[in-house]
């Protein structure tokens, strides 16, 4: 977790480094008294290249101990051009991490490992490759994801294959050394014809049991356009193969992708995501610094097979002063001053419309500066506009649409929760959906909120403070070294 009074958009609450590049969150473990989340890091430069894993750990969600870096390419290693995403397990005194090695010269990315004995600060990577090659018939292959199962560990690979069908490799292991390839846990396809657009293959499969249901999280791959957005499967599993009732989108934000999940000892499910930028890449430069985590969220499913989700419920304990308190009332087309806020801060709110007009909020940064969220009744969706949230042209624009769940009457209030931090905006509503943007105000903080066109609400706000961080580790000082 990160502050900086020189960086308005570096965020305070959310977790990353100070500097340089991040992306997908990986080892997601609780081992040892700690959460540890582990992820995509260059320590040089707000760039993609020569990925390593770092490294933060947590007692609570809330303080988090800036870790060394625990996976670095080799030099002409099985992984000399990057350890690419995986995620880790605890396994009694140990943690392994599984990753993909990554190399310019070949297209699939091997799935490898390396253990930690000493609580994640030091790692010895496995000499040889654990999965040297891909199955037949793959035409991507990466991100392993492995999990305990009883007496058995359970590994899924993202994938693609021929047709551009997506796929999830199952692999299966009594001792997480030997594993048996088990087949296809699942293919799809977004119905496109081969070669002519479309997602082409899942990258970070991620799997959660619910009792006999389970949820399949995926990320949607372009062989031409790259990383598009997330869906979750909801469904059932048999002798190795899962069959799904239903997939919808998991996030319904442009800035949203590679979710990792964490089976936490109190028996929930957490996920974090990666928030990439939404301004050009030569301003992440100039600020020295690129992606960010999404806070934790906890997973749940519904009796309607549906995945919900809202913010871990630590995050309230980064609740500082409440700057706006608001009991329902109307609001007419001229507007309310509903007060200030700073530039890290936690809001819930009822919208109910008084019309068939869209209504809403409006976080004003400065003049002719705003994030509107508004709900629209006839649309039946809740949307977020951030057209003209940046004075920056190099700021990206849009407006998207978070659906309310299907049969929501028109006339009914609509409970939200929205959390904004720097340059992230995460939106959660009671149902369970979220959408996740980022956007980049040039005003000063404190900012304000206003109500926006007719509508009857409620609203409270809360200024977040950063969680208490203990003093880095002299020896992760990558964690906060400069660019060069």
């Amino acid at each position: 977790m990160s502050t900086s009074p020189a960086d308005p958009h570096l965020p305070a609450v959310h977790l990353r480094p100070p500097r340089n590049w991040i992306n997908d969150p990986n080892g997601l473990a609780f081992h040892d008294g700690h959460y540890h989340v582990f992820f995509q890091y260059n320590p040089h430069a707000p760039v993609h290249t020569q990925v390593h894993w770092g490294h933060y750990r947590s007692p609570d969600l809330v303080t988090w101990e800036p870790q060394p870096i625990a996976l670095t390419p080799t030099p002409g290693g099985h992984d000399a051009d990057g350890c690419y995403s995986g995620n880790a397990v605890s396994d009694g005194s140990r943690m392994v991490a599984f990753y993909s090695a990554h190399r310019n010269d070949r297209w699939w990315q091997p799935v490898t490992s390396a253990e930690s004995r000493d609580g994640g600060l030091t790692w010895t990577k496995r000499p040889e490759l654990l999965i040297p090659t891909p199955p037949d018939g793959a035409t991507m292959y990466r991100d392993p994801y492995v999990w305990r199962e009883g007496d058995r560990w359970r590994m899924l690979v993202g994938a693609s294959v021929e047709g551009d069908r997506g796929a999830a490799f199952l692999y299966e292991s009594p001792d997480l050394e030997h594993w048996h390839h088990r087949g296809p846990f699942l293919t799809d396809d977004d119905g496109h014809a081969p070669g002519t657009g479309g997602w082409t293959g899942w990258e970070c499969p991620q799997y959660a049991s619910f009792g006999e249901q389970g949820a399949l999280v995926v990320s949607l791959w372009d062989a031409v356009g790259g990383p598009r957005d997330v869906r979750v499967y909801v469904g059932s599993e048999s002798d190795g193969a899962f069959t799904p009732t239903a997939h919808h989108r998991l996030d319904h934000g442009p800035d949203f992708y590679a979710p990792a999940l964490l089976p936490a000892p109190d028996g929930r499910w957490l996920l974090w995501g990666w928030s990439w930028e939404a301004r050009d890449a030569a301003w992440s430069d100039e600020a020295g610094w690129a992606g960010t985590l999404t806070l934790p969220r906890e997973v749940t499913l519904t009796p309607d097979g549906r995945v919900h989700q809202q913010p871990a419920r630590e995050i309230l304990k980064l609740r500082g002063p409440r700057t706006v308190h608001l009991p329902e009332q109307a609001a007419g087309p001229e507007g309310l001053d509903l007060g200030e806020v700073g530039p890290a801060f936690d809001l819930t709110a009822r919208l109910r419309p008084s019309t068939r007009e869209p209504g809403g909020l409006r976080l004003s940064t400065a003049p002719g500066e705003y994030l509107d969220i508004t709900l629209d009744p006839a649309a039946g969706a809740l949307v977020v506009d951030r057209d003209h949230a940046s004075l920056d042209p190099r700021a990206r624009p849009g407006r998207y649409r978070l659906p309310l769940p299907e049969g929501t009457d028109p006339g009914s209030a609509v409970d939200l929760r929205v959390v904004v931090d720097g340059s992230i905006v995460e939106v959660y509503l009671a149902t369970g959906e979220a959408l996740t943007v980022r956007c980049y105000p040039t005003g000063t903080p404190p900012w304000r909120l206003h109500t926006l066109g007719p509508v009857h609400l409620a609203v409270e706000a809360w200024n977040l403070a950063p969680g208490g961080r203990t003093a880095p580790l002299e020896h992760s000082a990558a964690l906060a070294a400069p660019a060069h």
